[in-house]
């Protein structure tokens, strides 16, 4: 039975199901609709406007979510422009004050930042326009509105040791590789470049470690692990204008998974919100220098993997991750072939679960087919 619906959301509850983010610490703030784009404060005064600009990680993009609200320069907060509650009302910084109800925003499950002072509002880049300088506003919220889907991140190159509270590595991992590394930070780049989540100890199952899984490397040089020699029995990276993606096969008892282990996913949500791995943070150069990967979504077994990272307005559609058990063939169609290496240019491949108007969810009988592997092109073969 398939059911009727529009495009699959996940899990879009209210904000007193998730007040701050599964992140910690300083944070950019990045509209879900475009990459490379801040939020950010004009300037460290009350009244200054919030704005996107393009990301330089400076102070003024800068946010820490704190008693409920959302602070900038330490004493500054995100603030409603005189409480009013109309659509279209700018967003400023204003000092903070305790209990100011304009200065009091929750962020959901979802990736929104709803007011907390009157239900219903949510923090909008009004009309989608992504151009740097555009004013940020409030609107109704409303469900599917890519408008206010907020993303929170880090520089790449201003890690902090760990990004969640309850995670299990660290993210500043350095530059010394080491097959006994706790870095939780991938990379997917290539076929020549890219990472895997593997267990940390030897003979593990994904699914007793998924939440501390550590990143295992084809490169050297970022603090992870690396993936053994001869591990890796055929590569396919593809490259398509909403994500990447690198799929194959192998020996990955070598990546200390548990032989004969069918495995399962790995994502940046998880059932807790908090992904799995906890703490994990995925970037890549595709379609920018150190670009990071929002939502992304992954399974490996003991003989066969597949990552995918994506970008952009439909970033959750393209790497919905609510279909747990159905492995790498079915979330993923692509090529598996073993004894070929190669980074190749792709169309998308229709969404997961969605079949025309109709989307199936996991469980219901009778499982539909999955879709067959979107067309590539310009594929470059990579020796080994």
């Amino acid at each position: 039975m398939l059911v009727v619906a529009g495009v699959l959301t996940l899990a879009g509850l209210g904000a007193s199901a998730a007040q701050v983010p599964p992140f910690i610490g300083a944070l950019t703030l990045e509209p879900g609709l475009t990459i490379g784009k801040c939020l950010t404060a004009a300037s460290n005064t009350d009244g200054a406007s919030v704005t996107i600009e393009a990301c330089t990680y400076s102070d003024n993009q800068k946010w820490t979510f704190d008693g409920g609200s959302v602070k900038i320069f330490g004493n500054k907060c995100l603030d409603i422009m005189n409480g009013n509650s109309a659509d279209g009302t700018f967003l400023q910084i204003w000092t903070c004050t305790p209990n100011n109800g304009n200065q009091q925003f929750a962020y959901t499950r979802d990736n929104r930042l709803a007011w907390n002072n009157n239900k219903g509002k949510c923090v909008d880049l009004p009309g989608g326009h992504r151009t740097s300088g555009t004013r940020i506003a409030i609107y109704g919220c409303t469900d599917n509105n890519k408008n206010q889907i907020w993303n929170t991140g880090y520089n790449v190159n201003d890690l902090p040791a760990k990004s969640q509270s309850n995670q299990f590595g660290t993210n500043l991992c350095g530059t010394a590789s080491s097959q006994t590394s706790d870095c939780q930070t991938a990379y997917l780049n290539s076929a020549e470049d890219f990472c895997l989540w593997g267990p940390p100890s030897p003979d593990s199952t994904i699914g007793d470690t998924e939440h501390m899984n550590v990143a295992w490397c084809t490169k050297s040089g970022r603090g992870t692990r690396v993936i053994p020699n001869g591990s890796l029995s055929g590569v396919h990276f593809v490259k398509t204008k909403d994500y990447v993606q690198v799929t194959g096969v192998g020996d990955l008892t070598f990546l200390n998974i548990q032989k004969g282990d069918q495995g399962g996913e790995l994502d940046n949500r998880g059932a807790d919100g908090n992904g799995n791995p906890s703490g994990g943070l995925v970037y890549g150069n595709t379609f920018g220098p150190g670009v990071q990967y929002h939502e992304w979504t992954s399974f490996i077994s003991d003989t066969q993997f597949c990552f995918r990272a994506c970008v952009g307005a439909d970033a959750t559609v393209n790497c919905n991750h609510i279909y747990d058990v159905m492995g790498c063939e079915w979330n993923i169609p692509a090529n598996y072939n073993s004894g070929v290496f190669e980074t190749c240019d792709g169309d998308n491949d229709l969404p997961m679960g969605v079949y025309g108007s109709s989307t199936w969810f996991q469980g219901v009988s009778p499982t539909p087919s999955a879709h067959p592997a979107a067309s590539s092109s310009n594929c470059v073969p990579i020796p080994t």
